[in-house]
């Protein structure tokens, strides 16, 4: 999973919202919206990133 959204760079949470493609091509909400829910790497449908648990 990506650190941080590829359009504005922006950090992504592990734990946190996201949204990616089925390239996982990885994005924050506020670009998702912007863009339409688009991949604009792929074309591709921008879907919520499943959230994954901090190592303990």
């Amino acid at each position: 999973m990506r650190a941080a959204c590829e359009r504005c760079d922006a950090a992504l949470a592990l734990d946190g919202p996201a949204h990616i493609c089925s390239f996982e091509c990885t994005f924050c909400d506020r670009c998702t919206a912007a863009v339409q829910a688009v991949c604009p790497n792929c074309g591709g449908e921008l879907t919520r990133r499943p959230r994954r648990t901090r190592p303990v």
